[in-house]
């Protein structure tokens, strides 16, 4: 494509532009890397966001051209209200066959609907002012202006060819991240304790799953940079969907960074994709077999796929699932995985995601019932772990991965989150060892090595 051609497809988006339109611009770049890109794309706002699935679908986004921010119940349907209204007004000249070639918005939803004093909204929705898109050798640039004042059709276009132009002049640097100084390991006793209080519960038939998270906190020698985690991440975790959300303007809040395997929803031409994941074993010589035998997991599992079967069905879906898990892989951990799969056409992709979430996976069961437990026994607010995160299109589209095997980090502190599934059967020292082999998971991921521990204050919190 040359200048002139974009320029003219500027021309004439700009002439089909409604008030209140959205001009997207988009040009093809030569293939490369969107994590080794990111750096080099615009850092307005301070809003950076990846979606990698690489070879597959790899997304970088940064700045904000329009954004909303949602707390309460009804975030869900607001939302998607603003997603329709804001893909409503967009207009794209370039062709959009491809999917690199079509605009997103990207979203974070937190796990409860409203702020838990952790300033993190109940759901924040972004159209990013860039986005670069890669799929195998397709590679697609794309830029998002309302126009008005000194953002005229021409200037856009000259932005965009600008930026296409400068795009991978740099090499990536190498992985060099920090190590760790220090680390909290004063989550053991509290979480033996609310386990041992959910099972309680349990016998008492006011539960049938509780799933119970754990934070450790690690300080490290320098800031941390989270496209490097995300790099590090690509290397351990290639079966999994790595992402990286950082907020709009900081406002001091943590940017989360993680490698998720479970997808809430994947909706591609109509056919929705549902993953039923609960059972989790080291990958060893025991650890297939063992999930496969034991009753407890197997009966873990069977609780979260049902509950996603009757949720969709609630929505007038007529959901297919495997009869039997299978073992599925993500770095060194193994699951218990099943696949459910239904037909969605004209079906709005956040109502079904209300629907589904939060799943007995990172809830429990019965839902109502667990969430109030949860914010009795855990001790921290959850922020988006558990929540879905990512992204829908204009054309029927939507990929939205649970928020688990994540950190959050801020400067030099990086927080890490972990949860187990309490059952009948489940033992406080044995959910407590899953929880520390995922923590353990997850920091040898991150590629963070050891430098030092942190010693417990008298008081019996950690400071760092």
């Amino acid at each position: 494509m040359s200048f002139r051609s974009l320029l003219t497809m500027a021309q004439e988006g700009a002439q089909r532009l409604g008030e209140e339109g959205v001009l997207c611009l988009g040009v093809p770049v030569a293939p490369l890397d969107p994590l080794a890109a990111l750096p080099q794309l615009p850092q307005r706002n301070n809003f950076t966001w990846a979606w990698d699935r690489w070879p597959g679908l790899t997304l970088a986004a940064t700045g904000v051209e329009h954004s909303l921010e949602l707390r309460g119940p009804r975030r869900f349907a607001l939302a998607q209200r603003f997603i329709d209204a804001s893909l409503s007004r967009l207009v794209c000249p370039h062709p959009t066959r491809q999917a690199v070639q079509r605009p997103r918005l990207a979203l974070a939803f937190s796990f409860f609907g409203h702020s838990d004093g952790d300033g993190i909204p109940g759901v924040t929705i972004v159209l990013p002012r860039w986005q670069l898109g890669c799929q195998g050798r397709h590679c697609w640039l794309l830029h998002q202006r309302s126009l008005g004042g000194t953002v005229t059709a021409r200037s856009m276009a000259e932005a965009l060819w600008e930026q296409a132009q400068a795009l991978g002049q740099s090499p990536p640097s190498p992985l060099d991240l920090p190590r760790l100084v220090a680390r909290s390991d004063t989550w053991q006793r509290p979480f033996q304790r609310s386990v041992q209080q959910a099972l309680d519960l349990i016998h008492k038939g006011e539960l049938c799953k509780l799933v119970l998270a754990a934070q450790q906190e690690l300080l490290l020698s320098d800031p941390l940079n989270p496209v490097e985690l995300l790099r590090s991440l690509r290397h351990h975790q290639r079966g999994s969907c790595r992402f990286l959300w950082q907020p709009l303007n900081g406002r001091g809040r943590n940017a989360v960074v993680g490698a998720s395997p479970e997808r809430l929803l994947e909706l591609r031409s109509g056919r929705l994709r549902c993953d039923g994941l609960a059972g989790t074993a080291a990958v060893d010589g025991e650890g297939s077999q063992y999930l496969l035998k034991s009753h407890k997991n197997r009966h873990e599992h069977e609780l979260v796929v049902s509950a996603i079967v009757r949720s969709l069905q609630s929505r007038g879906l007529t959901p297919r699932r495997c009869p039997c898990p299978r073992l599925a892989r993500h770095g060194n951990l193994i699951h218990l995985h099943t696949l459910i799969q239904a037909q969605a056409h004209g079906h709005r992709v956040l109502d079904l995601a209300e629907a589904l979430h939060p799943t007995p996976a990172v809830a429990g069961l019965p839902r109502r019932e667990a969430l109030k437990w949860l914010r009795s026994l855990e001790g921290f607010p959850r922020g988006h772990y558990g929540a879905p995160l990512g992204w829908v299109d204009g054309w029927g589209d939507a990929d939205l991965r649970v928020a688990i095997r994540c950190g959050q980090l801020q400067g030099q502190h990086l927080t890490l989150t972990a949860g187990a599934g309490i059952v009948m059967g489940s033992s406080p020292g044995r959910e407590q060892q899953e929880v520390e082999l995922k923590l353990s998971v997850l920091q040898q991921q991150f590629a963070i090595t050891r430098h030092g521990e942190l010693q417990p204050q008298a008081s019996g919190q950690v400071r760092i």
